[in-house]
């Protein structure tokens, strides 16, 4: 079997194609009623050949299918294709129908009834039957085939099992026999330090050997199934499995943080808790991003005149540069550089890290104004903009202070499913962390905000944040 991420590449361009050619087709049997209902209120519109063949019928046959691509692009269909179920794959495809029916007549058909209601409702209801009857039949066509493919072991999930316990092989039966359509190929068992070894022939690697493991095996999934229940244990695990950047899966009764985040797409399968997946829908994973983008964008364009300012202000205040970049740790643990306007000194942390507080010495006369307005958090846009970070998340920290916090708090380690923010829900409630103990207690907001994604939790603590920087209470 070809790598995972080539086969899921390939299945979603199969479904984007399939949906263009199915609306195309929608679209026109659609302009064969339209110019039924249009013919029989004016003789304006000729002969169906003409009607066809206008310009403006051309343009929009050829317009219309590349625009409702966009909504299935942003409904999240294509994210996970092959994790469909049969009742989620209709009501994403009728919601979209029902949205996309709505935007051809506002922008194509709203005057072209002359204010006849009845027959604006009459289009608008048979444009979502005919875009929902022709997209779901070439889905449901598509999707049987993925499925039957899976049955027969076509596709074949390479799996990695971290453990080599009686527990770990219990793991492995259920796999080969819970009457799933996936087909798991697994690969072998990592011994994880400090458990009791199984030896019956099948192949194990210490854990030491993880990294080249998942290589060389083209590992496509690992689930975690030690012998032991322990929490603590179970994230120090973590650390080492989210920068594989492979999914990562658990039973849902080996760890009590995340016992309600279980995706049941495959009914009959193992229900196995997905660690790398936020809890929260495709769909709103794909306006997050699109709303952080456009967000992004637009604030550093109506910022450049502050920023600009600022960015004076900062070079006359003090010597030193305009810019200050610090890695930080993001999604899957990966690190990358955070942007901010320089607040300090520039031997600040001559003496190793240290944390902030409203009285610090270190801070300029300008950064203690900058930071009372989050003015030096303007050049983050820019992470935001490249992928590094959201609007809205948890806050990343440096891996120097990560090793602190999950000593107390193992549980950070989730932090990573999702990318870091500007703002979150522990900033709001916290603003800069002086200690690890306000770390720790901010982490706890972040952590039940993963639990509890949405849009609306996010425009909340946005409109929080607004406040907050109004009131000029950013320290």
């Amino acid at each position: 079997m070809k790598g995972r991420n080539f086969c899921i590449k390939t299945q979603r361009l199969k479904y984007a194609a399939m949906d263009f050619v199915m609306t195309s087709m929608a679209f026109l049997l659609f302009d064969f009623y339209r110019y039924y209902i249009l013919s029989n209120l004016s003789p304006a519109y000729g002969t169906l050949g003409d009607f066809l063949g206008s310009a403006k019928v051309l343009c929009e046959q050829l317009l219309v299918p590349v625009g409702l691509m966009l909504t299935y692009l942003m409904s999240g269909y294509y994210n996970r294709p092959f994790d469909k179920s049969r009742v989620s794959e209709a009501t994403t495809t009728l919601y979209s129908a029902m949205i996309n029916s709505l935007l051809i007549y506002l922008v194509l058909m709203i005057n072209d009834s002359g204010g006849r209601k009845s027959t604006d409702y009459m289009m608008i209801l048979v444009c979502m039957c005919i875009l929902f009857g022709c997209t779901y039949l070439g889905r449901w066509t598509l999707t049987s085939i993925t499925i039957h493919h899976l049955k027969h072991g076509k596709w074949i999930w390479s799996t990695l099992i971290v453990g080599n316990s009686k527990r770990a092989r219990e793991v492995y039966r259920r796999l080969h026999t819970a009457g799933s359509v996936w087909a798991y190929d697994v690969v072998g068992f990592i011994r994880i330090p400090g458990e009791s070894n199984i030896d019956d022939g099948l192949p194990v690697w210490d854990f030491e050997d993880l990294e080249r493991v998942c290589r060389e095996e083209r590992v496509d999934q690992i689930v975690v199934a030690p012998n032991s229940r322990n929490d603590n244990m179970v994230m120090k695990l973590l650390e080492r499995l989210f920068p594989l950047n492979l999914p990562v899966k658990i039973a849902p009764d080996t760890l009590s943080y995340v016992t309600s985040n279980i995706r049941m797409n495959d009914i009959l399968g193992v229900p196995l808790v997905d660690l790398t997946s936020p809890r929260i829908s495709e769909c709103q994973i794909n306006i997050k991003r699109a709303f952080d983008i456009l967000l992004s964008l637009l604030m550093l364009v109506l910022a450049s005149p502050v920023m600009l300012v600022t960015a004076i202000k900062v070079k006359l205040s003090s010597p030193g540069p305009v810019f200050y970049s610090q890695e930080r740790v993001g999604k899957r643990q990966k690190p990358f550089r955070i942007y901010k306007f320089r607040s300090m000194l520039v031997d600040a942390e001559a003496d190793g890290p240290q944390l902030s507080s409203s009285s610090d010495s270190r801070v300029t006369r300008f950064g203690h104004t900058m930071r009372k307005y989050r003015i030096d958090e303007l050049p983050q846009f820019w992470n935001v903009l490249k992928g590094d970070m959201s609007l809205v998340g948890p806050r990343p920290e440096r891996e120097h202070y990560i090793r602190q916090i999950v000593k107390q708090a193992p549980y950070y380690r989730l932090l990573f499913q999702i990318r870091p923010g500007i703002t979150s829900w522990g900033m709001v409630k916290y603003g800069y962390a002086s200690s690890i103990r306000e770390m720790v207690e901010r982490s706890r907001f972040d952590l039940i905000y993963i639990n509890n994604m949405s849009l609306t939790t996010d425009l909340k603590i946005l409109v929080y944040t607004v406040r907050t920087v109004l009131q000029g209470a950013g320290v």
